[in-house]
Formats: C-alpha cells, structure tokens, sequence
C-alpha cells in the first residue's frame, strides 16, 4: 500500500513560459516549510509556447514530488484542474494558479484553516493588483451570483483554495462538461470557510481571462447552478403579456372615441423593437441551458491526456 501524502498542490498551466522559473523557484520551499509530505500536479493546458518542456524539466529535477499531465489540446482551466483532482492522491488538495498573483507562502494559512474543522477554505484577495474596472466587474458577477445561486463566495475569482479527500472525490463524481469548481466545492462542503490571503501582480505574461471570458464564465456558473434566469424570464414574459393586452385595449379605446391616428406609428416601432429585443434575450438564454444539455448528451471525453509523467510508486514511497 502507498503512503497518500498529506497535501496535493495542483496548477493548471497554460502559456506561462516567462514565471515558471519563479513559480518553482517559491513553490517546492514553500511546501517544504510545511513540514509535511505532498505532491505537486502540473497540468500543461496546451501551450503553445515551451511551457511543457520546462515541466518536464522541473520533474527530472523534483521526480519525488513532481507529476505533470500534459494535454494534446487547450480544452480550459477547470478541467485542467479537474484532471488533476482525479489523479491527486492528497488528504487535501489546494489549487494554485501559475502566475504568481496568489503567493504560495499563503497555502499554509488555508491548511491551518481547515485544521480547525473546515472541509473547503475559499480565499479573499487582500488588496487586490487588478484595475479598477475588473474589481468593479468582479464585485458585481460576485453579488448576481450570490443572489441567483444562494453560493456565497467573497471573491470567486481567487484560485487559491484547499479542499477536502471528500469534497474532491465528490466533485470527481461529476461528469458535467463545464462547471465551476470553486462553487461546485461550495455545494458539497458542510463546513466551508474563507481566510484573506495576498495578491500581487502577474510576475510575468499576460493574464489568460479577457473580458469576453469572464462573461462566459459566469454564465457556466449560473446556468450550472440555478434555474433562477429562466424563472426571471418566465415572470418577465407573464407581465410583458399583461401590459402588452393592456396596451392593446387602450389602443382600441383610442381609435373608437378618437378615430385613426398615424402620429404613434414610431411609438409602436419602439415598443416593437423592445419586444423583439427581450424576445432575442430569452432565445439566448434557452440556448445556454439547452446547449450545456447537448455538451453532456454527446458523451465526449472532457479532455485528453497525451503523456502523464511521474516517478513510479516504489520510487516516491522509498523518497
């Protein structure tokens, strides 16, 4: 029987060639601190740059404590992360992101966390680096999710977050294509927490969430956990329906005791193009919830894994 070792690090990897050098550089002492035994998973999402090959070096270096899962395509971050929850071995699992905007010195207050109890430790970014206007976002994607899907999360956006053996083993038992992790934890965990950890500025590259993605995103989250936007359109439709034969009734009054008139003609072009408009929205809105049924239906693989490199298990029990 192997020995699990007491904590699993996981960090998805795409593209990030010019901070991987300071990522282990402050990552392996950091753990080694920890006085504790764990492994750190690598996940290569596709890069297109020589980010893979210096995972593969970092592994000759570390074979110990080192796996690297290198994907044949870029297929996103969260099943990055989830290829590496289900061949993480850890009591407890901690998911960093590779930019160095989370320090990894931090992984320590989340595990003394949930030495306290707690099964799932989310984290709040203190004094966050990012513009105005993305905090601005965030603030608002965070207080429309909280109200839609009852998931309270601070600062949704941090990656730097611990999960319990039992909180992973349950999200492994989730086929779904897309789904957002750290609200997916939310909902199995019994004792879930949050602690304040730093943020500092990309060490290196660009950041890989543009604008357009983080609206993708929290879409995937609120169709994946409430039905709540299609409730709100169906009550929309109910009281548009009631104004729109009130409407039409006061029209009809009007051209009995008033006769003809041409004057409102752009009127009911405009409240045309309102209801086309909210028509448009809630066609979209179906098709998320409808298209999220045929990802899952076609019974495609999530990902694929080209190569997975790691010592064999004699050789990380006898190290």
């Amino acid at each position: 029987m192997s020995t699990r070792p007491r904590v699993s690090v996981v960090v998805p990897v795409y593209n990030e060639e010019p901070g991987l050098a300071a990522l282990f550089a402050r990552l392996y002492p950091a753990l080694d601190a920890l006085g504790v035994s764990y492994e750190v998973l690598f996940v290569d999402d596709g890069s297109t740059d020589r980010s893979a090959a210096l995972l593969r070096e970092q592994f000759g270096r570390r074979p110990d404590v080192t796996r690297v899962i290198l994907f044949n395509g870029n297929f996103g971050q969260h099943l990055a992360i989830m290829a590496a929850f289900e061949r993480s071995r850890g009591e407890r699992v901690v998911t960093l992101d590779a930019d160095l905007q989370n320090p990894p010195e931090d992984i320590a207050r989340l595990l003394a966390k949930m030495d306290e109890g707690h099964d799932y430790v989310g984290s709040i970014r203190r004094m966050r680096r990012d513009t105005a206007f993305r905090r601005l976002a965030s603030r608002a994607m965070n207080g429309l999710r909280e109200r839609i899907t009852r998931i309270r999360m601070t600062d949704q956006g941090c990656m730097l977050r611990a999960y319990s053996r039992e909180v992973v083993e349950a999200i492994n038992a989730c086929r779904e294509i897309n789904t957002f992790i750290p609200a997916l934890a939310f909902t199995f965990a019994r004792r879930p927490a949050e602690v304040e950890v730093g943020h500092e500025e990309r060490h290196a590259g660009e950041s890989k969430y543009s604008l357009y993605r983080l609206v993708r995103l929290n879409f995937d989250l609120v169709t994946s956990f409430s039905a709540v936007p299609l409730q709100l359109f169906s009550f929309t439709g109910i009281l548009i329906s009631i104004l729109s034969f009130a409407f039409v009734v006061v029209l009809a009054l009007r051209r009995i005791l008033v006769g003809p008139e041409a004057e409102g003609l752009f009127t009911l072009f405009g409240i045309a193009f309102f209801l086309i408009g909210i028509t448009l929205l809630g066609i979209g809105l179906l098709g998320e919830y409808v298209a999220r049924i045929y990802e899952n239906v076609r019974g495609r693989p999530r990902y694929v894994v080209n190569a997975v490199l790691e010592a064999p298990e004699q050789w990380r029990n006898a190290a």
